[in-house]
């Protein structure tokens, strides 16, 4: 059991490492900002207070620590995604695993971002409120696919 746990993380933490990657390659290749792990650190931050949503993150309070915060947060939430995919695939996925579960997860978890993280930060819903919403949600699909790829990508290299 303790070895399914641990690959479990493994799977999250391989995921998640290449969605950064896929973003700081958008960032080289496309000049496509990179994500803001201190205001993602300062939501939640904030979540303590039991403020979820803000009208905008950037007004809130800030903390020292909150990129540090955010970068935590960040590889948290994938390693919990990675627990839920060996949890609802089954433990036979980790020795004959194949890509739709990983997909289906992948897509699954934009609902995240789209329906808590963004009107949390002051976004609106599937960050209806900023000036190019499709261009963020299309950009959003394709890297949850990417992180999606993470996952059966991880759970390929360590079975």
């Amino acid at each position: 059991m303790s070895d399914i746990f641990w690959r479990s993380i493994a799977i999250g933490i391989g995921a998640t490492a290449l969605m950064d990657i896929w973003a700081i390659f958008l960032n080289t290749v496309f000049a496509q900002p990179r994500p803001n792990w201190g205001l993602v650190g300062r939501w939640v931050w904030h979540l303590r207070e039991g403020k979820v949503f803000h009208d905008d993150i950037g007004d809130a309070k800030p903390y020292a620590q909150e990129v540090a915060l955010g970068w935590a947060f960040h590889y948290l939430v994938g390693i919990v995604y990675g627990i839920i995919l060996v949890a609802l695939a089954g433990t036979a996925w980790l020795a004959a695993p194949t890509f739709l579960p990983a997909f289906i997860l992948g897509i699954v978890t934009v609902g995240a971002g789209w329906f808590l993280l963004a009107p949390g930060m002051g976004a609106g819903w599937a960050a209806s409120k900023r000036p190019n919403p499709m261009q963020i949600r299309a950009l959003n699909l394709v890297s949850h696919t990417v992180f999606a790829l993470g996952l059966y990508g991880t759970v390929l290299l360590i079975r």
